[in-house]
This record gives structure tokens, C-alpha cells and sequence, in this order.
């Protein structure tokens, strides 16, 4: 018998595809109504995965060279993190200064949305949000140990917060140096005197301080410093210190190399997280990128503490660098600028002032407690080292 219209429009092959497709729509439909299926528009473009297991690709940008020791490995160490926390299901790639965005226009390119998260220093946006020199370090304040204790037990990092919501950014404390040095200078610094004129790369607060004592701050980014100071763009600049001074090549073209830090005691970083970026992850990743940014934090400073002194003797010892220090009158002349920048940031800005405030009642009290503890141990320490 001749096949019938029925069976030659629909041989067993169509049925069966038609069946099957039939039970997928079933399917989708029965899991989008139980909540099973997400899809993501990330920003690497559509990302689709079943309920928790959705995964996120997120762009970080950086105002450090890439692959820059210390502070270029923190981003890096962050990404690594959360992927492995995350068991891939939050992933990021890293863009060094430059290779996305400038060093400068990181701030903007997370605020925008054309990167998920970026890493640099708060001191970089004075010009945008004036109290964000506080979040980084003030001259003659606190040590790395204590900006830390501000941050999470002394309200210092909800202000940072509220001072960072109007650009839908969240930030987080995202290592730090430690105690800094104070320079590199092409020539001595022998007096107050040798400071007027002085063109120094030195951002943040310190720059007004430095400009206040006689001298010119300049702003220039850390990969364009070799070459500003080789050419007498600059005649000083601060980096950072030992570690990542060394890894520039700064002892090449500057031989005078000066401590203490005054303008960076405890240099904190920070990780800022687009807030749309940060929201649209589920509670248990949102968990993984705010412990990432604690134990990064810690790493940092553990790193710099272990590497800045053998650093420091390669400087001195195998590259002839003039270690100094600087002079009283100087560091008396900075302190009292510093005094003077203070009042007029405070006076301008009233949540410089509330920021101010609640820095200044936390380091009264930790620097009463140190001085009996952390400074009177090192003293006592150094004595009777010295009297063997």
C-alpha cells in the first residue's frame, strides 16, 4: 500500500524531533517558573548558567604597570583568588595602566561600567572626591597597622563608603606599603633651602605639603617616572620603596635615595567594585570578593615587609646609592605644612571634615596605646641590641 499524505509529510525522524523539542520548551519553561535558569549580560556579553551556577567574567583595571611586584601583583593575586574560591564561577582578567585605560582614568572607567573593579590609591581622585586623601595616607599620621584597625573596627571604611556612593562605587582596603621612603633626589638635600623650586613627583595630600614647604609637586604616573626623572623632567620623585623602587630602575637615574617616609607612613591601596557589578552577584560570591580584598590586603604588606630590606642593600651595596636622611628643618618645615593643608582641605569640605574628625579621635587614642607598646618595644629592643 502507497504511504498515506500523513506519513510522507511526517516520517518517524520529524516526529521524533518534533517530540524532542517539544519537551525541551517543557523543560526551560518549568525551570525559568522554579527559578533555575539565569542569564547574565556581563560585560565580556551574554553569560548563562543554572541558578548559583551562573558565572560572572569581570574586567579589572589598574593604575600600576602590569605585572608591577607588589603593587601590580595585588590585582593579579585578587583575580587568581576569587576564581579559585569561586570554583570558576567568578572570573576576572587584569588590565595593567595603559592597556585598557590610562593610570588616572581608572576611578571613571569603574564608575562608568566599562570595568567591573580597578586597583590604585584613593589619593589619585583628590580632584573628584576631596576626602579620598584620607584613605590613603596622611603625612605624619598613621602606620599601615593602624589604618587598618581604622578601616574595619573604627568606622573609617563606612565614611570611605558614604565618600564613594555618589559614583557608584564601593571600595575596599586593598594593601598596603608599610612605611615608605621618602624619595629619590638627583641632587643632596642638605637644608630647607635645597627644597625651594624643587620639582618632586609626589601626589595626595603631600602634594600640597611639599608645595606649602618651598618645593613643586608634579603629577606623574608611576610607569612615566624613569623617564621624567632621567630627563630632568622632575629633579625628585617617591615611589614607593626598596622593593618596588628597585624594580623600576630609579637608582639609574636618581642616587639619592631619602628617608623617612613622612608623606606616606602607611600607604593604604584599595580594590573599588562597580556597584551594579557587585550587586548582580549572588550572596556567596559577593562573600568570596570581600574576603578576597581582606587577605590580599594582609598579603601586600607581608610581601613589602619581607622584601624591601634585602631591596635595600642591593640598592646600597651593588648599585652605590646615597642612602640619607632627611634633614630636621625639613621634616619640621613639611610637618608644619602638613599642619596648614590639613585646616584648609577641612575647611573647604565638610565630609573632609567629618573624615578628619573621626581619623584624627582614632589616632590620638592608637598612638597613646603605641607609644607605651609597639614604639617603647622597638626602642627597648634596639637598646639593648645596641649594648651587646
Amino acid at each position: 500500500m502507497p504511504p498515506s499524505p500523513f506519513e510522507r509529510r511526517y516520517s518517524p525522524a520529524i516526529i521524533l524531533l518534533l517530540l524532542a523539542a517539544l519537551v525541551l520548551v517543557i523543560g526551560l519553561w518549568a525551570a525559568e517558573r522554579a527559578g533555575g535558569i539565569s542569564v547574565l549580560a556581563g560585560r565580556d556579553g551574554v553569560q548563562a548558567g543554572s541558578g548559583d551556577q551562573a558565572r560572572y567574567q569581570w574586567k579589572i583595571v589598574t593604575t600600576w604597570p602590569k605585572n608591577l611586584p607588589g603593587l601590580g601583583s595585588a590585582p593579579e593575586n585578587f583575580a587568581r583568588i576569587i576564581g579559585e574560591m569561586s570554583g570558576g564561577r567568578l572570573t576576572a582578567r587584569v588590565y595593567g595602566a595603559g592597556e585598557m585605560v590610562p593610570a588616572f582614568e581608572v576611578f571613571d572607567a569603574v564608575r562608568q561600567g566599562v570595568a567591573d573593579a580597578g586597583h590604585g590609591a584613593a589619593y589619585y581622585w583628590k580632584g573628584k572626591i576631596p576626602s579620598s586623601v584620607f584613605f590613603t595616607a596622611v603625612p605624619f599620621g598613621m602606620n599601615a597597622q593602624e589604618m587598618n584597625a581604622w578601616f574595619h573596627y573604627g568606622g573609617g571604611l563606612e565614611l570611605w563608603r558614604e565618600a564613594y556612593a555618589p559614583a557608584n562605587i564601593i571600595p575596599f582596603a586593598g594593601g598596603s606599603t608599610g612605611v615608605q621612603m621618602a624619595g629619590w633626589f638627583r641632587s643632596e638635600i642638605n637644608s630647607l633651602d635645597d627644597l625651594q623650586g624643587l620639582k618632586m613627583r609626589i601626589p595626595g595630600l603631600a602634594g600640597d605639603v611639599f608645595s606649602g614647604a618651598g618645593g613643586t609637586a608634579v603629577r606623574i604616573s608611576g610607569g612615566e617616572l624613569y623617564t621624567s626623572l632621567q630627563t630632568g623632567v622632575i629633579d625628585a620623585a617617591e615611589w614607593v620603596g626598596p622593593y618596588n623602587d628597585l624594580a623600576l630602575g630609579l637608582y639609574e637615574v636618581a642616587k639619592y635615595y631619602y628617608y623617612p617616609g613622612w608623606h606616606e607612613p602607611g600607604a593604604m591601596l584599595e580594590f573599588i567594585v562597580n556597584r551594579d557589578s557587585y550587586e548582580a552577584l549572588p550572596a556567596d560570591l559577593q562573600a568570596i570578593v570581600t574576603q578576597a580584598t581582606r587577605a590580599v590586603n594582609q598579603d601586600m604588606l607581608d610581601e613589602f615587609t619581607a622584601r624591601n630590606n634585602a631591596a635595600l642593600q642591593e640598592l646600597v651595596n651593588n648599585h652605590g646609592v646615597q642612602l640619607r636622611r632627611l634633614p630636621d628643618d625639613v621634616l619640621q618645615a613639611l610637618y608644619r605644612s602638613s599642619e596648614q593643608a590639613l585646616q584648609e582641605l577641612t575647611a573647604g569640605d565638610p565630609l573632609s571634615a567629618r573624615v578628619y574628625a573621626s581619623y584624627r579621635e582614632f589616632y590620638e587614642g592608637v598612638r597613646a596605646y603605641h607609644h607605651i607598646s609597639e614604639q617603647s618595644y622597638i626602642n627597648v629592643r634596639d637598646e639593648v641590641m645596641d649594648r651587646e
